[in-house]
């Protein structure tokens, strides 16, 4: 009767095993892990996670700050996150803060993360990414990844926009030029062959077509300039929000300062 107990308790250790080394081969084939990035990871369930990563090999303490750090700083240099980095201490404990006008996150040399907003959203895959050795973390960029709001342009591709406006500009001129020769024509004010006279509709039609298509492009290019200023402005105003440029502190940092001043 023993040996039956023993038995079946042998079988109900192996069935876990069993069921984890299933799933791992499932996550092997459901993600790519050469190219694994950030939205796998925001994708990937805990049980996914655990089954395919060994806690034991995790990368932790200073050198993950340094990893999550370089990582953070390289995605926000091209634009692909909003946030100020940087390096600051509790009680003797190093950490990684990020913060914006949408939210906070702090990162722990265990890897724990906690905040609130977007900026906790886009910090978490990135500290989980840079906590695997086998992801290679970016070089460090240099200088300050954040424009200062003073320092944004008001639009880009101006050379672009002048040009388009050259090109507006002599479909206009010459489509009115069409018009005010088919107007001297048509009511004999200037007076040329019966053949060119029957002609005039013609040239009416197509400088009016001149006419509407310079007129449309100049609406677009005006449109497009304005919606430069506008989209450099809320970059400006989300600069300043989140400090840039002044001396702003977010709550958690500034009586985390205050406490380390006293």
């Amino acid at each position: 009767m023993a040996d039956s107990d023993s038995g079946t308790q042998g079988a109900g250790e192996d069935a876990p095993e069993e069921s984890r080394e299933e799933l791992r081969r499932e996550v092997d084939e459901k993600y790519d892990f050469e190219d694994f990035g950030p939205e796998d990871m925001a994708e990937m369930s805990l049980e996914e996670w655990e089954a395919a990563f060994d806690p034991d090999t995790w990368i932790t303490g200073r050198k993950l700050l340094d990893r999550v750090e370089a990582d953070l700083k390289h995605r926000v240099a091209i634009r692909d996150v909003f946030a100020v980095i940087e390096r600051t201490s509790h009680e003797g404990e190093p950490l990684l803060v990020a913060y914006s006008d949408e939210g906070y996150a702090v990162v722990y040399p265990d890897g724990s993360v906690e905040g609130r907003g977007t900026v906790l959203r886009d910090v978490k895959p990135t500290v989980a990414l840079a906590s695997m050795e086998e992801y290679d973390v970016p070089e460090m960029p240099e200088g300050e990844q954040l424009p200062h709001p003073d320092e944004v342009p008001e639009g880009s591709g101006e050379l672009g926009n002048k040009l388009m406006q050259a090109i507006a500009a002599i479909h206009v001129v010459a489509g009115f030029g069409m018009m005010i020769a088919w107007f001297l024509v048509y009511f004999g004010i200037v007076s040329v062959s019966e053949s060119i006279r029957d002609g005039a509709p013609l040239l009416a039609l197509v400088g009016g077509g001149f006419f509407v298509f310079g007129f449309f492009v100049l609406l677009i290019v005006a449109n497009a300039r304005l919606s430069d200023r506008f989209r450099s402005e809320e970059y400006r105003n989300r600069l300043r929000s989140a400090g840039v440029g002044s001396e702003y502190r977010p709550d958690f940092l500034r009586e985390d300062e205050e406490e380390r001043d006293n």
